[in-house]
């Protein structure tokens, strides 16, 4: 039975927590040690579910993991790596994640051959695996569709080709890296992503004996080598997580300091959260961010690639939006099904209607396919207490600060969910004063 939790509203959020490694990096350089057989050590590694999947995915390929919760630290020892023979455990660990595709690249390099489940993951769009195939084959592997998944085999070895996305996924941009970093000659990789994540991949592969570079116009060149070493490196703190506590403290008229969040990665948020009319202050240890009283701003707000507004930011903050004062217009460029989790917030008292036009300053992939990507939320807006089922893991959280902000006591279930990515909210939500605790 789905775990459910009993909130209480009505109280601002008030405290101090921590934020570790980013998930959206963190299980990317988990793979990438693959392609060595040494040992590689990652630090800041967070206790969430993503990663306890990551590391059972490499177990079941022969790889031993040891993990120290207590101090984030992960050390990756491949050893002598193999196909999984139990495909039921393969297929049950993949149900929960869209990460095995990536395993292609690595395991194809050691082992001519690569076995990748059907994938699941959070529903919230379309996220398709073609961009992910073609480049695999185009580097040289052919693909047969299996019972429960599809086998890849490359004999002949990864040659290197030149990839222009047409769109700068991320997902994408990831799984040419990890295949060209040991194919044969050197990639030109065109249109690609580069979030923060991405850079620290790059990072921990240029760590292992990778050489790559970054232009300025999103490509980036990867000379293949013959071999890669184990690297040791620190992952950068999720700056998502930190965005979506910053929008709890906005929601709830809260005060919270979130230690380990990063300035850097994390500016267009706090334009954005300045732009509403919260106050944030940065510190050597963190970030600061508290609501100052008053009535809250409605803004215009497009999410867009990296260095845009990220729509893993977009969900909490509409949230605190139905507080604000006005009509706020939110265009979602990146997923086209992201606004699901608005039905729930209109049934708390929201005012929220979504359209299929863009409604941002340009036209996006979106605007002729009838997906409902834009949304007006006119507040503020008194919310009141329900009864939830979690969508997927953003709209979770978002049902979560809706709870912590509305009068009376909402029931959440499904919130398994939210462990995927965000460490120990439970005694993060008692630190910061939450009245809410699981329930059966």
């Amino acid at each position: 039975m789905a775990a459910k939790l009993r909130v209480v509203g009505g109280s601002p959020l008030t405290g101090e927590i921590s934020v570790r490694g980013a998930k959206n990096f963190v299980s990317k350089a988990m793979v990438a040690a693959l392609l060595s057989s040494d040992t590689s050590v990652l630090r800041n590694v967070p206790l969430i579910r993503d990663v306890d999947v990551v590391s059972d995915l490499l177990r079941l390929h022969g790889v031993e993991v040891d993990y120290d919760q207590e101090e984030g630290r992960l050390a990756i020892t491949p050893g002598r790596i193999s196909l999984p023979d139990d495909p039921v455990e393969m297929d049950r660990l993949a149900g929960s994640s869209r990460i095995p595709i990536l395993f292609a690249g690595p395991l194809l390099h050691n082992l001519g051959e690569a076995f990748i489940p059907d994938l699941g993951g959070c529903h919230i769009g379309d996220r398709p695996v073609d961009f992910h195939m073609q480049v695999l084959e185009d580097f040289g592997a052919r693909r047969v569709q299996e019972k429960g998944g599809m086998h890849l085999v490359a004999p002949r070895g990864l040659k290197a080709k030149p990839v222009h996305l047409p769109y700068p996924s991320v997902g994408a941009t990831e799984q040419t890296l990890l295949t060209a970093v040991m194919a044969e000659g050197v990639t030109e990789l065109s249109n690609a992503a580069v979030e923060p994540e991405i850079y620290d991949l790059i990072a921990v592969l240029q760590k292992m004996g990778a050489i790559i570079s970054v232009d300025t116009d999103r490509t980036i060149m990867i000379e293949g080598v013959d071999s890669l070493q184990g690297y040791t490196h620190t992952a950068l703190a999720d700056r998502i997580e930190a965005g979506s506590w910053a929008s709890a403290a906005l929601a709830t008229h809260g005060d919270i300091i979130i230690r380990g969040a990063e300035q850097q990665n994390m500016m267009s948020f706090l334009n954005v959260f300045r732009k509403v009319g919260g106050q944030f202050e940065v510190r050597d240890e963190g970030i600061r961010f508290w609501h100052p009283g008053g009535a809250l701003r409605s803004i215009p707000l497009q999410t867009d690639v990296h260095p845009g507004f990220m729509t893993d930011w977009q969900q909490p903050l509409v949230v605190a939006l139905t507080q604000a004062d006005g009509i706020s217009i939110v265009h979602e460029t990146v997923y086209e099904n992201r606004f699901g989790f608005t039905k729930a917030l209109t049934d708390m008292g929201a005012h929220i209607q979504t359209y299929r036009e863009c409604l941002g300053g340009l036209q996006c992939r979106f605007g002729q396919r009838s997906f409902y990507h834009s949304a007006v939320i006119q507040g503020p807006s008194p919310l009141h207490a329900a009864d939830v089922e979690v969508p997927d893991l953003r709209g979770g959280f978002s049902y979560l600060i809706a709870a912590l902000a509305a009068e009376g006591t909402s029931i959440i279930s499904g919130i398994d969910i939210i462990d995927r990515g965000y460490e120990h909210f439970m005694h993060k939500l008692r630190c910061l004063g939450a009245n809410a605790e699981k329930i059966a």
